[in-house]
């Protein structure tokens, strides 16, 4: 009966409040929002985070579905059943004017924030306590919808992730939740978007765990399956086939196929190497350009409006362009270029699909830097797909028997993935759900992990997060250092401590060692750090009054062991710590000026404070 009374009682509860929000006319956000913070206090921490995982997870995928349907319709409309005559126009046109306009979108409506991609909610996750403006919930959406919509030769799925992070930390801001559960519900809501993208559930949260999450620890993570669950089932309701990154036609695995995995792991990670530098030297040279972003972008269009028209497969993400390479519909593709109007052969097609595998990376780069807004993982699964079918028919027309076109775009596609991303389990799960092809297991894990080794070799960490790893912005695998990162050097300096001039005389020293508990002081010139003074080497003078008159500051005062600036980061202030084996340091500011002392010990108090309170993450 108890029970029972208490679910009525729950019932009665709720109903007065609907009534509530009716009776004050609150907003139905409002109203939602009363709703859910009572729902908080009626359900248990973890059920009220699969409840929160689900919403998260529809809200992300619904963002996904809406972006993709946009895009996909206005390529429909640009490139189904007209004559490459007339494409021409479209690919003259379209791209330059896309990237135009995100540029002056960004500029003129969003303030010039810019920044963009996953590298952006790993700095958010490390250094902003997974706080993610509610601006990303819609900024990145119409920005890539802009973009890759008019020919922009990038992807969705980047935006899409960063939008479904957003999502997740606005909901967990909504309702207040602590460090843990945002970052949770922010990784869910990527991988939901993931999810979405693909309709690959375990892909999206292989993704999640695999790029968003690393150097994070945490042992509750069935919201974030829940999620990417909720965001896939979404896209499959909704989106159709076409719409869809699905491949149906392929063959079964043959073991005796396992040689040209190999070889062609191996080109997947060289390609996977020329398609990260080229993208850096694309970006150094935008960086370097001494224009406007309106500017650049104009400059950056016309070149990729060139590049589509010379190359249609280079517009937009691509997937059309492999889902006619995995049918044998090649001469669907180049008749729509310029290739069209040769009496092209096999090798035409090979020298055809080696330049777009070489141009991809510049168009790819160019889209980005330039100043639209898409990501890394369509080209990377285009340009894996365009090598394995080159590699394919080359093979073929060396004459290799028997061999696996399609399988190998297909593990080629998972090959880049894992090479430009640093995913290999992202790249293997998302290639066998997009294409059913669980049974290709081996072949997918023989190329990704070859490729991703190989990118591991060229450079331990990816290019696009070195120099943010390097200055301590996002989390790597070192979770110590992890740690470090989230404790700030301004909330661990003692500040507003006694410090004597150049001329203070020895009752002014005595004053500040009666007052203070420090056994060193700081020697100031007109708030400059000139030295310091350690009481225990004072000693002797102090117990010998005939010294008292003779006493200078010059003459006791020591350059301190090392400084520490007040903007370094954790990390760099314990390796001083360790490296001159002291336990107290002076913190000055840019101008030198004197700003207190760090001790360790207070470090590692709130090292110890912030190991308990994300262990359990």
């Amino acid at each position: 009966m108890s029970k029972k009374y208490t679910r009525i009682k729950h019932y009665l509860e709720f109903i007065q409040l609907l009534k509530t929000s009716r009776r004050y006319g609150l907003k139905t956000a409002k109203s939602y929002e009363v709703i859910f913070n009572w729902l908080r206090t009626k359900l248990s921490h973890s059920q009220f985070l699969i409840l929160s995982g689900i919403l998260v997870g529809f809200t992300a995928g619904l963002a996904g579905v809406i972006l993709k349907l946009l895009v996909h319709y206005i390529h429909f409309i640009i490139t189904n059943k007209v004559h490459f005559s007339r494409q021409l126009i479209f690919y003259g046109l379209f791209p330059v004017m896309g990237i135009t306009l995100t540029a002056l979108i960004v500029k003129y409506f969003f303030k010039g924030q810019d920044r963009k991609g996953v590298p952006a909610i790993l700095y958010e996750i490390a250094r902003n306590s997974s706080f993610v403006s509610h601006v990303k919930m819609y900024s990145q959406v119409i920005q890539s919808a802009v973009t890759v919509g008019l020919g922009g030769s990038a992807g969705l799925e980047s935006p899409i992730a960063v939008t479904g992070a957003a999502i997740g930390s606005n909901f967990a801001q909504t309702y207040k939740l602590s460090y843990k559960d945002r970052t949770l519900l922010l990784a869910s809501g990527a991988a939901a978007g993931i999810a979405a993208a693909f309709n690959a559930p375990i892909a999206g949260v292989m993704f999640a765990f695999e790029i968003l999450l690393t150097g994070v620890i945490f042992t509750d993570f069935i919201p974030l399956v829940v999620a990417a669950v909720c965001g896939s089932l979404l896209s499959r309701i909704i989106l159709n086939e076409e719409v869809l990154f699905k491949f149906s036609s392929r063959q079964g695995f043959n073991y005796h196929n396992i040689p040209y995995y190999l070889v062609l792991g191996f080109f997947c990670g060289l390609y996977a190497r020329y398609f990260i530098l080229i993208s850096q030297r694309v970006e150094h040279y935008f960086h370097q350009l001494q224009f406007s972003k309106v500017n650049k972008a104009i400059a950056g269009g016309l070149v990729l409006s060139v590049l589509c028209m010379l190359f249609p497969p280079l517009f937009g993400e691509g997937y059309e362009s492999i889902k006619s390479f995995t049918n044998g519909d090649i001469n669907e593709v180049i008749r729509h270029s310029f290739f069209g109007y040769l009496n092209y052969g096999e090798w035409v097609i090979i020298l055809f699909l080696a330049l777009v595998c070489l141009l991809k990376a510049f168009a790819t780069s160019i889209t980005i830097y330039a100043g639209g807004n898409g990501g890394n993982f369509a080209p990377a699964l285009f340009a894996g797909g365009t090598m394995g079918y080159l590699f394919a028919i080359t093979c073929t027309q060396l004459g290799f028997a028997d061999v696996p076109v399609t399988n190998l775009i297909i593990v080629g596609m998972g090959g880049m993935v894992g090479g430009v991303l640093y995913a290999p389990l992202t790249a293997i799960f998302l290639i066998a759900e997009a294409s059913s092809g669980y049974d290709l297991f081996i072949p997918l894990m023989i190329v990704c992990v070859i490729s991703f080794l190989m990118a591991k070799w060229f450079s331990t960490i990816s290019p696009d997060l070195k120099q943010l790893a390097a200055e301590g912005k996002i989390f790597t695998t070192e979770h110590d250092k992890n740690l470090l990162l989230l404790i700030n050097t301004g909330n661990v300096i003692e500040k507003n401590t006694p410090a004597l001039g150049l001329n203070s005389s020895f009752n002014d020293l005595l004053d500040i060692v009666k007052k203070g508990n420090r056994n060193i002081i700081a020697i100031l010139d007109e708030k400059h750090l000139a030295g310091i003074i350690y009481i225990d080497d004072i000693m002797p003078l102090m117990f010998n009054p005939q010294l008292h008159e003779k006493f200078q500051i010059l003459n006791v005062m020591k350059p301190p062991v090392s400084i520490i600036n007040h903007n370094e980061d954790m990390i760099a202030i314990i390796n001083k710590f360790d490296e001159t084996g002291t336990w107290v340091l002076p913190v000055v500011d840019d101008d030198n000026y004197f700003i207190g002392f760090i001790s360790k010990s207070v470090v590692l108090n709130r090292y110890r404070q912030v190991l308990k309170e994300h262990s359990d993450l």
